[in-house]
């Protein structure tokens, strides 16, 4: 294994930058480097050559030109294995560069900040930098490539040992080079080519270029012929499903990360709920009980009671910290996934004795946030649907009442979280609630008739009386049979977008009918 003798570092980022450099110092280690790193070094005492005094030929172009040179390249792209490139390079006066330690221009920081112009993200693209990279990498058998100071203490630690870097380490430095470098250009290239030549960005650029990084193989896809993997975004939100801690459990499946993300990304739209607890119970991806309490322990007891039936191997999802009481009702059915931003000391003990219960910590930001997904994205063959995410958001204000009876206080409340559950269940969505629970949800038919007349039948099985609920209809009603189906289930109001052009034949049928009814204006059909 050969011995490391000469390293360059140019930084950008420079958090434990005089650490490693005293790390190499102490082990003989000649450091080449530049610009502002090598003036860092040299203002902590640690030797240090210029590039420039290396090379013998001066920075120019505003720095833009000082790497880009055979010396450099030579070092790190001659084959220690190879005689013939070991000979070539002692001719020229090029001595092997063994260890490389560069991070780049931080051209996703600047294009993050509001206002940044053109220019500055074109001064922000880093050309030797990727160069340098892309060399050592290549040449990873001899040359150790370190891009992120996450990546320091381990080096260090195989130079003290053995005075090297081992070859799978090297590898494996040399791969992530190589995933930096892609992504650096794929973010590039998001930028450029979302510009418009009026110098506004579109929100869908000319190219898309995916930048996941994988979290785990998993043991098959939705069936057990099919193979998975789940990835997460290179940069992922707090408080989403890719940044959750699995404290227990059965790994997770395919159709678990599935279920899961609907039953997470449906409560925490409650998370404004001040003083109130959210409950979710997922199947198949459909909400089959959603409900508010003032802990979680009644939270849940509600959701259940909607569909005990369909609960069951269901996903659990819960806006607030899960304590032992509520772990002990849950672990009384089976359950394949529980979820919260806190599971308590006490809660784990009682999950602990359902082993394969799988349970999943999902903390919000430091500001107590959950992210979002800004793009959805949906593979079609031999190509990718790509949308916003449909975050919107409905409040009281938003609402028309488009009858002559007029909704309640207590009715705009259920009105409001119907609608949220509604948002979450496949289309044609029917949700009936009251007092903050659902109390029959049909999902996913042909039909919205189909919908709100299952919706009734569940709630029906389940002991469930329908009187004096609300509906909320995720897409209007194209005639009025359908809003006579939820009438005769039991509905006094309804919450529907509006937008038919038979919406006067629907609102005189609810007039006909003496329910209250509100338009949003806002349509959510989720497939």
């Amino acid at each position: 294994m050969a011995q490391i003798r000469q390293a360059l570092i140019s930084v950008s980022d420079k958090t434990g930058l005089v650490e490693l450099a005293r790390g190499l110092a102490r082990h003989n280690i000649r450091i080449l480097s530049t610009g502002g790193t090598a003036k860092l070094l040299a203002e902590n005492g640690i030797p240090v050559t210029e590039v420039a005094d290396h090379t013998g030929f001066p920075e120019m172009l505003d720095g833009r030109v000082k790497t880009l040179h055979p010396k450099i390249h030579g070092g790190l792209l001659a084959r220690r294995d190879l005689p013939a490139h070991m000979s070539a390079i002692e001719q020229h006066g090029i001595s092997p560069i063994d260890l490389l330690v560069v991070n780049l221009y931080p051209f996703e920081a600047t294009v993050a900040k509001p206002g940044c112009t053109l220019e500055e993200a074109i001064e922000n693209i880093d050309i030797g930098g990727p160069a340098m990279v892309r060399s050592a990498a290549k040449n990873w058998q001899g040359v150790a490539v370190l891009t992120d100071p996450s990546q320091y203490a381990e080096a260090l630690a195989e130079i003290g040992a053995q005075g090297s870097v081992s070859q799978k380490t090297r590898f494996a430095l040399a791969v992530a080079a190589f995933n930096r470098i892609s992504n650096y250009n794929a973010a590039i290239s998001d930028y450029l080519s979302a510009l418009q030549p009026d110098g506004s960005k579109s929100e869908f650029p000319g190219q898309s270029n995916g930048r996941f990084v994988k979290l785990q193989d998993l043991r098959y896809g939705e069936n057990p012929h099919q193979s998975a993997a789940f990835y997460r975004d290179l940069y992922p939100a707090p408080g989403t499903l890719a940044t959750a801690r699995q404290l227990q459990g059965k790994e997770l499946s395919y159709n678990n990360i599935a279920d899961s993300d609907a039953a997470w990304e449906c409560v925490k739209t409650f998370d404004d709920m001040a003083g109130q607890t959210a409950c979710v119970i997922v199947k198949h991806a459909n909400p089959c009980g959603v409900a508010l309490g003032a802990n979680a322990l009644e939270a849940y007891k509600k959701a259940l009671s909607t569909d005990p039936t369909s609960a069951f191997g269901g996903i659990i999802a819960f806006n607030r910290p899960v304590d032992a009481a509520t772990a002990e009702a849950v672990s009384k059915q089976f359950v394949e996934v529980v979820m919260a931003p806190k599971i308590d000391d006490a809660a784990l003990k009682v999950f602990a004795a359902k082993a394969n219960v799988r349970v999943l910590e999902i903390p919000p930001g430091p500001d107590g946030k959950n992210g979002r997904n800004s793009h959805d994205v949906k593979r079609v063959g031999s190509g990718l649907l790509i949308q916003t995410a449909d975050n919107h958001e409905i409040t009281r204000a938003n609402l028309k009442i488009v009858t002559k009876k007029q909704p309640t206080a207590a009715q705009l409340g259920d009105l409001l979280f119907a609608w949220r559950v509604g948002k979450y269940v496949k289309s044609n969505a029917i949700v009936f609630c009251k007092d903050g629970m659902t109390m029959g949800v049909g999902a996913g038919q042909m039909s919205r008739l189909d919908s709100a007349r299952i919706a009734s039948i569940k709630a029906q099985a389940a002991g469930l009386s329908l009187k004096d609920t609300v509906v909320a209809s995720d897409a209007f009603f194209p005639f009025r049979d359908g809003l006579d189906v939820v009438i005769d289930s039991g509905a006094t109001a309804v919450i529907q977008p509006g937008g038919s052009m038979r919406d006067d034949e629907v609102i005189a049928a609810a007039d006909e009918r003496g329910v209250a009814m509100v338009f949003t204006g806002i349509r959510h059909f989720r497939h």
